[in-house]
């Protein structure tokens, strides 16, 4: 080797020692950073401890079903979804434990499979709504949401009511059970509402994905609930917040009828500090339930702890693979770092100050921390060189004669020790041992994900000269499980069995009269109920049974009150173990079902029956004080011939509820009909009058609707009369 080489190299190791020195003094400050919120999380729950939780019950679900459901929106911007929103929609509809919500999906002009897939939901999910953005995609998440805001402002108008939140999802979030009601119980005390977010776990060797579940675990089990109780101010992660109508208002005050800012790529992020600006009330909701079967689903392992595991939340799949990782934290460093900086400043208040100053930090923190490794990975390989090739040239240790450094990395190493216990502890308490014990190799990978979305973003901001320009990157979404499945419409069913022509179907629907195309086949007598009624249960991949609505089992119709099924247009016909088995006419949303389930204290399951059948047993079991005489005699007559089948049948298919008939006649939209209903309460005012108090028909199309059910009743009471 020569002496030249040797001098150059004593160079180099002189220069690293006092690299070594900088950086171990910065990673000390940012240490120091990390400590304080440490002190202060663990110093909060230690007082917690003894001055609250030691002479007060805590709080559980019960205290949430003590609140009367208020109207909800969730948002939903959708862009490249296909597959992704049905199958939101129909686990929402399953799992959520509320019924008084809306799902609105944003889509855009040119994405027509989007569009085409939120459609078929909103055929079988009444509370979900299409919404189709002013302007092509992808534009911001912040347009979109826009959009929807619109869309929902005019379904109140037409609705008649007015909704208590707003809701952030995306479309592959995967909803807590209790979330809805969570929300409902501190509207609208609190005008943003964010509750944790919890990633799914990868597989071990996935480390990209995995960096995401340490870094929420740590985030929002410990930081964001120190940055509330410093400062009161609490930043949305874009999903599972809530904002209120006040907060809304204001919003949409201040931006001239735009609430979200199109141009920035974090909104949310920026309307925590606009909200806090306004004085609104903010809040970090950590809110733990007691029923297993009330929280989002996952295996029990070792070191989980129930409190953490139980929480209400949101769980998603974050992206898998480094681009795509790199891509979404750009986007984010660039809205909170750089558009953030300039849209928001600084804070007249110290202490939100230093969190700006947390969240801001990145571009030195992630570049020191990237430093850091290699200046480790290349002192690691000195050292290998000396075990390997003893005789090699030896020099001093970087570490000699400097007692600052040797001092600094005894601290630093001290603090690394507590950050790898801190998030190691917070990841087991959710996820168990196992995923806290790979939080350690995966923080070294976090930098390096994290520096490349720095250099990523900065990258960009320097090419488009201003932050503002910079283009929302969309993240591609990934949901747990995906059903998709296609639904041949009714009359083609009925064709491909042989049971109807092309003529008669093209007749059917092209009546002048708008019934919906099962009742009208019947009044034409080309198939009979139970044709039908095999049929639809074909179509809708559902149970059905034939049903005599006046040999039910009075003990069975005991068990549901007067006002459930009337509301719900359901009769109890069996039990199978614990779950009741209720009929209906036509599909029952999960979401009803689920309220169904909440009153009668039980599990139920629905089954369709034929045309007719269902209505005749709620008129028949659960007479209205208001029933006229016409009704009670033809039940009379029926009753006394309740084994004459042709009776039933020809009777069954002249019966129609006044709901329906306002839906068909094009009189009351399903969607706001369905809205209607939620508050309706049949013991105190009729159908008919309730629409009309909601400002949703008049009292002459009430009439004219109530002449064309009577037509149709005639025609009942004249077979009736036949048999007498």
């Amino acid at each position: 080797m020569s002496l030249g080489f040797v001098d150059f190299f004593a160079y180099v190791l002189f220069g690293l020692k006092y690299l070594a020195i900088t950086l171990a003094l910065l990673m000390f400050v940012l240490g120091l950073d990390d400590l304080f919120i440490d002190v202060v999380y663990w110093s909060r729950k230690l007082i917690r401890r003894w001055r609250i939780y030691e002479k007060f019950e805590r709080a559980d679900e019960q205290r949430l079903y003590a609140i009367a459901e208020k109207p909800l929106a969730i948002m939903v911007p959708a862009w490249n979804e296909v597959g992704v929103v049905g199958e939101m929609a129909r686990l929402a509809a399953s799992t959520i434990d509320y019924e008084n919500y809306q799902i609105f999906v944003g889509t855009y002009p040119n994405d027509a499979e989007t569009q085409a897939d939120v459609d078929a939901v909103c055929r079988h999910y009444p509370n979900v709504h299409k919404v189709v953005c002013a302007r092509p995609g992808p534009t911001s998440k912040a347009d979109c949401l826009n959009n929807i805001i619109d869309a929902i402002l005019r379904f109140e108008s037409e609705a008649r009511i007015q909704f208590a939140g707003f809701i952030l999802h995306d479309a592959e979030d995967v909803i807590s059970p209790m979330e809805l009601r969570l929300y409902n119980y501190l509207l609208p005390n609190k005008d943003l509402i964010q509750i944790p977010v919890y990633p799914y776990a990868p597989e071990w060797k996935g480390f990209t994905a995995g960096h995401y579940v340490d870094e929420f675990a740590e985030n929002h089990g410990k930081d964001v609930i120190v940055r509330e109780a410093l400062t009161g101010q609490v930043p949305s992660a874009g999903v599972g917040t809530c904002f209120s109508r006040k907060a809304i208002s204001a919003l949409l005050e201040d931006g001239d009828g735009i609430a979200f800012d199109v141009q920035s790529l974090t909104e949310d992020y920026d309307i925590g500090f606009r909200l806090k600006q306004k004085g609104m009330k903010c809040i970090f909701a950590r809110y733990s339930v007691t029923d297993p079967k009330l929280a989002l689903e996952q295996p029990w392992v070792f070191g989980m702890n129930r409190a953490f595991s139980q929480v209400i939340c949101v769980r998603e799949h974050f992206p898998r693979d480094l681009q795509h990782a790199i891509r979404q934290k750009s986007r984010w460093i660039v809205g909170i770092v750089f558009q953030g900086t300039k849209n928001l400043g600084w804070s007249p208040h110290g202490l939100l100050n230093y969190f700006l100053w947390r969240d801001r930090r990145g571009l030195i923190a992630y570049l020191l921390s990237f430093l850091v490794n290699l200046l480790f990975l290349v002192l690691l390989a000195m050292w290998l060189v000396t075990i390997i090739s003893p005789n090699a040239w030896r020099y001093p240790s970087i570490l000699s004669e400097s007692a600052l450094l040797r001092t600094l990395l005894w601290l630093n190493g001290l603090m690394l020790l507590n950050r790898l216990f801190q998030r190691g502890w917070f990841v087991t308490r959710y996820y168990g041992l196992w995923e806290g014990l790979l939080s350690a190799p995966r923080m070294m990978w976090s930098n390096f994900v994290n520096f490349f979305a720095n250099l990523r973003a900065l990258r960009q901001v320097m090419e488009m000269g201003d932050s503002r320009r910079v283009a929302w990157d969309k993240t591609t979404h990934e949901f747990p499980a995906l059903t998709k499945a296609h639904r041949t419409p009714l009359g083609h069913r009925l064709v491909e069995k042989g049971l109807l022509t092309e003529e008669q179907l093209e007749a059917a629907i092209t009546n002048p009269i708008r019934r919906r195309l099962g009742h009208e086949l019947l009044l034409r007598e080309h198939i009979n109920s139970t044709q039908l009624v095999e049929t639809l249960a074909e179509q809708l991949d559902m149970d059905w049974a034939p049903l005599n609505p006046f040999k039910l089992d009075k003990r069975l119709i005991e068990l549901v009150p007067r006002k459930v099924a009337s509301h719900y247009g359901v009769l109890p016909v069996a039990e199978e173990g614990d779950t009741l088995i209720l009929a209906s006419e036509g599909p029952v949303s999960q979401v009803s079902l689920g309220a169904i389930s909440r009153q009668l204290k039980r599990p139920v399951r629905c089954r369709l029956a034929p045309q007719g059948r269902v209505t005749l047993g709620i008129r028949y079991w659960y007479a209205s004080p208001r029933q006229n005489e016409d009704v009670h005699h033809m039940l009379e007559v029926l009753e006394r011939h309740q084994d004459d089948e042709y009776l039933l049948e020809r009777v069954s298919h002249h019966q129609i509820l006044l709901g329906n008939l306002l839906q068909v006649r094009g009189m009351v939209p399903p969607s706001l009909f369905n809205q209607a209903l939620i508050d309706f309460d049949a013991e105190h005012m009729s159908l008919g009058q309730h629409l009309i108090s909601r400002g949703m028909i008049t009292q002459e199309v009430l009439e004219q609707a109530l002449v064309e059910q009577a037509n149709e009743q005639q025609a009942a009471y004249r077979i009736v009369r036949e048999v007498e």
